[in-house]
């Protein structure tokens, strides 16, 4: 259950990025209150997940769920890059984090 709750406590954190780049620098209420929102909980599931799990491999992938859904909605949403080389950075986290899961005993 911990791994469900780290896994959404890293999309909220995707949220709040993304939510942030919306704020436009906390200037729109709106996007401002979903970004705080989204950070509260993001926080707040993390530390949750961390009564179960190792709290580096916690962190290290509820980051890398962050910067993975961030990315990713970068390339979607506003436009960013789609190099190979980029792309090929993303997937490398992506087995980092997988790999924490696979060899993390919880």
């Amino acid at each position: 259950m911990a791994w469900i709750i780290l896994f959404i406590a890293g999309l909220f954190e995707t949220a709040w990025a993304i939510g942030m780049k919306y704020s436009n620098g906390f200037t729109k209420v709106y996007p401002t209150v979903f970004t705080f929102i989204a950070m509260g909980l993001s926080v707040f599931l993390l530390s949750i997940s961390i009564k179960t799990l190792p709290v580096g491999t916690a962190y290290a992938v509820w980051t890398g769920i962050g910067a993975v859904g961030t990315a990713i909605f970068g390339i979607l949403l506003f436009g960013e890059s789609k190099e190979f080389i980029r792309l090929f950075f993303i997937f490398i986290i992506i087995v980092g984090i997988v790999g924490l899961k696979i060899f993390t005993k919880s």
